[in-house]
């Protein structure tokens, strides 16, 4: 935005040079990004951040130039002392939740001409160009007051009367309006509009009607200065693709308060450069603004700010912003003002303390470590995070890398996974205005963004492939407003088959299962298996769901799988036997399994002894139900089991399976002896077959 330093000065009279005041203007939070000369007279070109709408005018910078300085802000002249008779006019506010006041002046027998020079100047140093006195005085008060004005050549407005209200409140549909520029504009239901007795006249806050503008004919004005939803605003003016200086300002929030001085000061500038004569002044405000009330302790803010600060010193710099303050012993509260509406919070007014004391005044300082037991809460963000950390790391030691998505997906992506109806990934949080529809909801699962990672890739020519992404996704629940936010791993393994001197036959699903059980040794889980996963985007042969502990207690912490092949169809991917797999994991389901105590054990003084043994089961037996019924047998001497090999074909029954494990026993007191480890294997062996219903394979 650009402003004069010399129409600051006519309100907060400082003696600095402006290149002074750009720099201190900066320091409180309102970058100077240029200082451009005009007529020998400096204009700031000063980034005024979304949070601070106040600060879009003359008045809202002087207002922080004066509270740097605590230097009293002068306003502009703007007090109507004489009018020549009331106002023969109806207001009517049909839409009150969207236009919360409506105020306005008529102004007549005002000579249409030329602007005074001086106020051209100021216009043309805010980049504005003159049109005519009367337009010319509406954006002057714009730029001086910050809120958006609107002249309507009175002779065309119907009966005297103006309405606000959408097409729904006045039941009608199907308007096409033509605004100032000449530009036809369909316009929906639910946009507000300025209406006389039998039309609109005016888009609110954004443009005003081709019909009703002021002419080189015009004698009369009526003046309107209102204060109109945001939301509303926004999303009218980038339904209609129009943006101008009055929706620039209102999209923001203007103050509700000040429209009546904005008024008022139109007026009296319309009778000093257009001769007219003021008439009464009407003003409807049925939606009064309530004032928020902070609390805040003097000892809080100097805690935060690493300060020493007196009251004083702090009720000083809040008073020098216009805060209404009432001090209550150890604390105070704050009662915020119209044109700032950005204070919401404790957390607001200890930043504007420490922008009127200065930032570059707190000393930096080393942040005090505690030392003691943490707070819960604390103590399981922390493992959280160590959590996140040992993943990340063995995930980069197996030649990951690591993606950044946004949180976002689309109900297709959920489709494109065959995800069921009754799957709780279906249960998403809708984004209420999302950029587009690839990005409608909160992401359930971590899979979709993998999966557009690898088509980009894909794309840039990228052949082999390993990443993976921690992040946390979120589940839509009925139990509370919010959603149940869960943090995930999730990753891709992507190879094409390619002509090499040394050739790697370990499939790829069981180099990333190696990865996995790694992860949760290093996350001490000892507890866990591998089951026949139901995913139906994951190949039914080669996939399997991570579940921690045993039973009915077992959990599913993720699964881990080749990709099925309608899966890799579906993505267009056209390489000739493309591996793809894919993995996800809850950590912190894996959190809840993991020994948060290290237990030490001496190494082992007596050697091990092994046995292999291979039986012959039904084919539908699951390989972890066998470890399972392995792991459960009773015995102090069973040190570790796992099975090696998997095999079906030649000399193996129709319908069967040969399932070899291994089995290593140990001692604690003394080295076993052969019998003693055949004895306990032979009971071990009978056992499984048992169970199984299976036989020793021959």
């Amino acid at each position: 935005m650009r402003v004069p330093f010399e129409w600051i000065k006519s309100m907060v009279p400082v003696k600095q040079t402006p290149e002074e005041v750009a720099h201190n203007l900066t320091m409180i939070g309102f970058e100077v990004e240029a200082i451009d000369r005009m007529d020998g007279d400096a204009v700031f070109e000063v980034n005024v951040t979304p949070n601070r709408p106040d600060c879009l005018s003359v008045i809202g910078i002087a207002r922080e130039i004066s509270a740097f300085y605590n230097i009293p802000v002068e306003f502009p002249e703007h007090d109507v002392l004489a009018e020549l008779g009331g106002l023969d006019f109806n207001v009517d506010i049909l839409d009150k939740n969207l236009c919360n006041r409506y105020a306005g002046r008529i102004v007549r027998n005002v000579r249409i001409g030329e602007s005074p020079e001086w106020m051209k100047k100021r216009l043309e140093k805010c980049g504005i160009r003159s049109i005519n006195n009367v337009v010319d005085v509406t954006n002057y008060v714009l730029l001086e007051f910050g809120h958006p004005l609107h002249a309507f050549d009175l002779s065309t407005l119907k009966n005297n009367t103006i309405r606000i209200g959408t097409p729904a409140n006045l039941k009608t549909s199907g308007l096409i309006f033509k605004t100032l520029d000449g530009a036809e504009h369909a316009i929906e239901n639910d946009m507000l509009l300025i209406w006389d007795a039998e039309r609109p006249v005016a888009v609110a806050g954004i443009m005003g009607g081709l019909d009703s503008e002021v002419k080189n004919s015009t004698t009369d004005i009526f003046i309107e200065s209102a204060y109109f939803d945001p939301v509303s605003v926004r999303k009218t003016s980038k339904q209609l693709g129009i943006k101008t200086e009055s929706s620039y300002r209102f999209e923001r929030g203007t103050d509700i308060k000040i429209l009546k001085k904005a008024l008022d000061r139109a007026a009296y500038l319309m009778k000093e450069v257009a001769g007219g004569d003021i008439y009464g002044k009407i003003d409807i405000y049925p939606k009064r603004y309530v004032a928020t009330k902070i609390s805040v302790s003097f000892e809080r803010i100097n805690k935060i700010l690493g300060l020493k600060l007196s009251k004083k010193e702090i009720l000083d710099c809040l008073s020098r912003l216009g805060l209404e303050l009432k001090e209550t012993g150890s604390s105070f509260t704050v009662k915020t003002p119209t044109y700032r509406r950005d204070i919401q919070k404790e957390c607001d007014i200890i930043e504007e303390v420490a922008r009127i004391y200065g930032y570059d005044r707190i000393p930096a300082k080393l942040p005090e470590a505690v030392v003691g037991s943490e707070p819960n809460n604390m103590a399981e963000k922390n493992k959280t995070l160590q959590a996140r950390k040992l993943i990340k790391d063995a995930l980069l030691k197996f030649g990951f890398s690591e993606a950044i998505n946004y949180s976002f997906m689309s109900m297709q992506d959920l489709d494109v996974l065959s995800i069921s109806l009754d799957d709780i990934r279906r249960n998403t949080v809708g984004i209420l205005n999302p950029i587009r529809t690839e990005d409608s909801h909160m992401r359930t699962t971590l899979m979709p963004a993998m999966l557009k990672n690898l088509i980009s890739n894909l794309a840039l020519g990228n052949k082999e492939l390993r990443l993976f992404e921690i992040s946390r996704i979120f589940i839509n629940t009925t139990a509370n407003n919010l959603p149940d936010e869960k943090e995930h791993a999730a990753g891709i393994l992507y190879k094409e088959r390619s002509k090499t001197l040394y050739s790697d036959e370990t499939h790829s699903f069981y180099s990333v299962k190696g990865l996995v059980e790694a992860v949760l040794l290093e996350m001490r889980i000892k507890d866990y298996s591998f089951v026949r996963s139901a995913e139906q985007f994951l190949h039914p042969g080669q996939s399997a769901d991570i579940m921690i502990g045993s039973g009915n207690t077992a959990v599913n912490a993720g699964f881990i799988g080749t990709a099925h092949p309608a899966l890799i169809r579906s993505l267009g991917i056209k390489a000739n036997k493309p591996s793809l797999v894919l993995f996800e994991l809850n950590i912190e389901a894996l959190l809840s399994a993991s020994e948060s105590k290290l237990k030490y054990r001496p190494l082992p003084k007596f050697p091990f002894i092994e046995r292999d043994t291979a039986i012959v089961v039904d084919n539908d037996l699951e390989a972890s139900t066998l470890t399972a019924m392995l792991k459960a047998f009773k015995s102090d001497l069973i040190e570790d089991v796992y099975i090696f090999d998997v095999y079906t074909g030649t000399n193996i029954p129709q319908g069967k399976k040969s399932i070899a494990f291994n089995v290593r026993y140990r001692a604690a007191d003394k080295t076993l002896t052969d019998a003693e480890a055949d004895n306990l294997h032979s009971s071990l062996v009978e056992q499984i077959i048992n169970e199984t219903k299976g036989q020793l394979r021959q």
